[in-house]
């Protein structure tokens, strides 16, 4: 049966889920990079957001760019994406720009990548008038100002997200975020890997912390994109603290997305919608919105999509805790998590300074580190002092890989921009702080310079 068939036959029993899960697993030789990231379109001057169609919009940067070769991808008559060498550009609900990178061998093809895609982004755009900003969570829009943009399944979300959070269309229309994706060898691996970045999730959150304004003003956090994602939906967000019950495994996190409760069903290219209602019931054929239909293995991968937990599992690890922000560290995000979780004695050393870490101790950060980020309290010092000892791993990892450039040069200097966080002692968060109450006279309008890509 060929593979697109065999996606659309029904699904027989729960083993064809944790099946798709499992047929992740790569050998070593096979592990590649994989990076995201949002930013916010705006035109310049006014720093308005980025209509869909018109002579300043997402419609008219989409065209602009089919000259380096993107393919646009259609829902109805509107392109909603891009496509590229294996690449993509999506857009989130707001309008935020998502480049989803290739899966690359080594960090340097990555930060090649990043940036090849920033001057494309950026020739276009400053023919249009258009700028692009790279921070967290928008600091001046209200939510109210925000286009939506036309796929389907942001108007299913936008219907359902205030009945589980009071900050899910927070989430939707006003974040953005850097992610790096990876593989594993096997179950175990998984389950190691797993552990690991879950468990220090909250020190990249402190690190990339990036979102300090709401609506122009100080909102109270350093990375206010974080908070969001805790009153958003309590059955799709969160640590996930069975991750670190003996029992994890590839079925166990199928339960897991099995008691979360659905969003939609795609059929015919239409979003049905299926919000709140139960996989389970699909799979023994009485989902209400399509009575006596059982999912496909497509249905079961778009269901994985709208989990969100700070690390999530699909046929990778996504990680998921950090702010957007200005290209260097789009760089920096994939090199901590590399040389973390691909170099073994880095892998055992991040598990080791875990291991005995409580379940208290991983909601305390999970709560505190939005606000203080690298100040928040931790055993006998902080956050800062953890990152530290995470960055020191994660160097230690990539110079183990010794994957070396054109110029000799190994992956431990995309470490470089954390490094000089941790040294400076601000994160990025409190360097606007301090600019908005001094140079920048109460005002957010200089991030739209300062932070433009």
């Amino acid at each position: 049966m060929a593979k697109d068939s065999a996606n659309k036959a029904p699904i027989e029993s729960k083993d064809e889920l944790v099946a798709y899960l499992e047929a992740g697993c790569k050998p070593r030789d096979q592990w590649r990079i994989g990076t995201e990231h949002e930013k916010f379109g705006f035109i310049v001057g006014s720093h308005a957001p980025l209509p869909y169609d018109g002579p300043q919009s997402i419609r008219a940067m989409f065209k602009g760019l089919e000259r380096f070769g993107w393919v646009p991808v259609f829902e109805g008559e509107n392109p909603i994406a891009m496509e590229f060498d294996g690449q993509s550009i999506s857009l989130e609900p707001g309008g935020q720009f998502e480049l989803s990178g290739a899966p690359l061998l080594s960090l340097h093809e990555t930060c090649h990548e990043v940036q090849t895609h920033l001057d494309q982004v950026k020739t276009v755009a400053s023919e249009l008038g258009i700028g692009f900003l790279g921070v967290g969570f928008h600091p001046s829009l209200r939510r109210d100002q925000i286009p939506v943009m036309p796929k389907g399944r942001y108007g299913i979300m936008k219907r359902y997200m205030p009945t589980r959070g009071n900050l899910g269309l927070d989430m939707m229309f006003r974040t953005a975020t850097v992610q790096a994706n990876l593989d594993f060898s096997s179950e175990a691996d998984m389950v190691r890997k797993f552990r690991a970045s879950l468990a220090l999730q909250p020190v990249a959150t402190a690190l990339f912390a990036n979102s300090p304004f709401t609506e122009g003003k100080p909102n109270g956090f350093l990375s206010y994109r974080s908070h969001i994602w805790t009153d958003t939906d309590p059955d799709r967000c969160g640590i996930l603290p069975f991750v670190f019950e003996d029992g994890m495994g590839f079925e166990r996190y199928v339960d897991h997305a099995l008691d979360v409760p659905m969003y939609f069903v795609r059929r015919d290219g239409r979003y049905i919608d299926a919000a709140g209602q139960s996989f389970r019931d699909f799979l023994a054929g009485r989902l209400p919105a399509l009575p006596g239909e059982r999912p496909t293995i497509d249905d079961w991968a778009d269901h994985l999509t709208t989990l969100f937990p700070e690390v999530r599992l699909k046929k990778y690890l996504e990680m998921r805790g950090a702010d957007g922000g200005p290209w260097r560290r789009l760089c920096a995000l994939p090199a901590l998590w590399v040389g973390l979780l691909y170099d073994d004695a880095a892998l055992d050393a991040a598990l080791d300074l875990t291991a005995d870490w409580t379940a208290e101790e991983h909601a305390a950060l999970r709560r505190d580190v939005p606000r203080l980020a690298l100040r928040t309290p931790f055993r006998k010092g902080t956050v800062a002092d953890l990152a530290r000892d995470v960055l020191n791993i994660a160097e230690g990892g990539l110079r183990r890989r010794a994957q070396i450039n054109s110029l000799g040069e190994d992956e431990t200097h995309f470490l470089s921009a954390l490094f000089a966080i941790l040294d400076d002692g601000r994160t990025p968060a409190e360097e606007q702080l301090e600019a908005y109450h001094g140079r920048w006279g109460g005002s957010v309008d200089p991030l739209f310079t300062e932070q433009a890509y």
